[in-house]
């Protein structure tokens, strides 16, 4: 065994899996794991541990792992992770706790995100639960959002010992993990709803249904139903468009709308009546995650598919597995590339997109360079199918019907990062209701922080 390369991970053949919705990535078996986990040196100063949101003990983990002790491993992550399963599979590690192994200064790092993954697939297969709370505080917490930093809140919070009862508005638990992330990354029956179980099993209670600002308010939950706080994990759920003429065109798309039928509502599947635009020519505008699912989604649905990102490869902020991913499996790189007009026919349908080629200028506020339109190079493509994926914002449904909460100018909630604390009191937000659109574990990272900060609260009443 070579210690300076990662054990190989198996995966469906490119050309077999952009035909198919199963998982891409087969994981780790047990020899396999335990031949990667083999590879950690156990540094004294784990700075893995520094790079990840939720400050898993991975050394501790990895070296349960190394001695075949997977139930071991399964309780150490469980300390600090209520979603290990969807982490493993959906984490950026890369920039994060992979980011800072100290095995990858000589060599390629630790593979934690597929010891994580294989960790909690093995504790599921083998029906290992999460342990209640002992003792009960007596005290009422609500959380609103079932998505990642709802649910890992919520979870923190049972293990603590108060009541918890998360509010969801759609019909179905999981926020982003369901409707967003498709079923080819995260699968939702096998992976994403038996986290949720584990979650419920600590005690929570999960209402479906309810959207906090129509069914009930905030204000509402604690004055009359006897909450003393509230945690918001709300998501950002507003997508953004561009503002171009012909947006307006049937087969316009929203990303978070082209997936959630997919995802949420199984659009992809032949038994479902989900009405969903399968496109023969589709075009994905943008270059993150969401951007790559939406590309890859609709090339299982049977189109050609471009990405139209206006910078170019080095500035996608797209993870580096998913567009290699997406490169194996055929979608098309139309990078350096910036739509001004969408073309519609005389019946109101896309028949495709006048871009502009550009160019990298100075660097702007975010530190990327700034892309410059390059003067007479506009060219059409022909399309039927346009995706926006342009990121998303939160609904200010929440903010707006609720007395005392300050929002900034992104219409996000303000909310201090170390403890989730708004400025109405008993009120606790984290997640994109709180930056906006980020990752999965960031979220995961402020639920975390705001059922420590909630625990503090109610703890001195």
């Amino acid at each position: 065994m070579d210690v300076l390369k990662k054990t190989p991970v198996r995966e469906q053949e490119p050309k077999v899996r952009a035909t198919n919705f199963e998982e891409v990535c087969l994981g780790y078996n047990k020899e396999e794991a335990m031949e990667e986990a083999s590879r950690c040196i156990n540094c004294k100063n784990a700075k893995c541990i520094e790079g990840c949101p939720v400050s898993i003990n991975i050394p501790g983990f990895i070296a349960e792992v190394k001695e075949g002790n997977f139930e071991n491993a399964s309780k150490v992550i469980g300390q600090s992770s209520a979603l290990p399963a969807v982490c493993g599979r959906v984490c950026p590690q890369e920039s994060q706790c992979e980011g800072k192994c100290i095995r990858g200064i000589k060599g390629e790092p630790i593979s934690i995100g597929k010891l994580e993954r294989f960790v909690a697939d093995w504790a599921r297969e083998n029906n290992i639960k999460p342990e209640p709370a002992k003792e009960k505080k007596g005290h009422k917490v609500a959380v609103i959002g079932s998505g990642p930093a709802g649910l890992t809140c919520a979870g923190d919070l049972a293990k603590m010992g108060y009541d918890v009862t998360i509010f969801e508005a759609l019909h179905e638990p999981g926020g982003v993990l369901i409707y967003g992330i498709p079923e080819f990354r995260l699968p939702k029956s096998d992976v994403v709803a038996k986290e949720i179980e584990n979650v419920k099993a600590l005690g929570v209670e999960i209402e479906t249904n309810v959207i906090i600002g129509k069914s009930t308010t905030i204000d509402e939950l604690m004055d009359e139903e006897g909450f003393e706080a509230v945690f918001i994990g709300s998501g950002a759920g507003l997508p953004k468009f561009m503002g171009i003429p012909g947006e307006q065109a049937n087969g316009v798309f929203s990303a978070n709308e082209f997936l959630t039928r997919n995802n949420l509502m199984k659009a992809f599947r032949e038994e479902y009546d989900t009405p969903i635009m399968k496109g023969k020519k589709v075009a994905v505008v943008g270059g993150g995650n969401v951007a790559m699912d939406a590309a890859r989604t609709a090339l299982r649905l049977g189109a050609e598919v471009h990405i139209v990102y206006r910078r170019s490869e080095e500035e996608l902020p797209a993870r580096v597995e998913e567009v290699h991913h997406a490169k194996e499996e055929g979608i098309i790189f139309d990078l350096l590339t910036n739509p001004v007009e969408i073309l519609v026919d005389d019946n109101g349908w896309v028949k495709g997109m006048t871009c502009v080629k550009m160019e990298l200028g100075e660097p702007d506020a975010s530190g990327r360079r700034r892309p410059v339109e390059v003067k007479g190079s506009e060219f059409d493509l022909d399309l039927d199918t346009v995706i926006m994926s342009l990121g998303t914002s939160p609904n200010p449904l929440i903010s707006s019907t609720t007395d005392g909460l300050e929002i900034n100018k992104w219409k996000c909630i303000v909310a201090d990062e170390n403890n989730g604390k708004t400025t109405k009191e008993g009120v606790y937000a984290g997640g994109d209701a709180v930056t906006g659109a980020a990752t999965v574990i960031l979220a995961m990272g402020a639920g975390k922080a705001a059922a420590k900060g909630i625990d503090e609260y109610l703890s001195k009443k």
